[in-house]
């Protein structure tokens, strides 16, 4: 287990618009204001297209599954971290019969619009915190999963 802690500097509530890409706008968006640790609250609004990717079959390297389509969905939540100014986020999205979750892909077309609330971090490096540590995963674990 790892712990930080830190302080929030300051918080961002990001606008994206019809058309826009929501990851390369919310990456530039990061950018521009020059946040290089944070971490991303909520998020709310449409899609027209999605592009997400879960985790697959418990083995190493670890099997993505990768879902996109194109049709409006909401998106009711979105969360992650800015990790050295890279955006590591996801998100869940809903029509009136599917709700679907994932890491967020690049191809998710904003529909009406987009807003996405980030708290800048003070004093924490959040570097390395999503790295896989293949080491807390047994051997003996792996021959079970397969």
């Amino acid at each position: 287990m790892q712990m930080l802690t830190g302080d929030i500097r300051k918080v961002h509530i990001f606008r994206f618009d019809m058309g826009q890409d929501l990851l390369d706008a919310l990456q530039n968006a990061i950018q521009e204001a020059g946040i290089r640790q944070g971490v991303i609250l909520n998020g709310i609004g449409s899609l027209v297209t999605y592009h997400v990717h879960v985790v697959g079959r418990k083995q190493r390297p670890v099997p993505n599954i990768y879902m996109q389509d194109e049709r409006g969905m909401d998106l009711v939540a979105a969360q992650g971290y800015i990790i050295d100014g890279r955006v590591h986020a996801h998100i869940t999205i809903s029509d009136s019969e599917t709700a679907i979750g994932g890491h967020l892909e690049p191809g998710c077309e904003v529909y009406t619009f987009a807003i996405i609330t980030v708290a800048e971090l003070t004093d924490t490096a959040l570097t390395g915190i999503d790295d896989v540590l293949w080491t807390t995963w047994t051997s003996r674990e792996m021959d079970r999963s397969l």
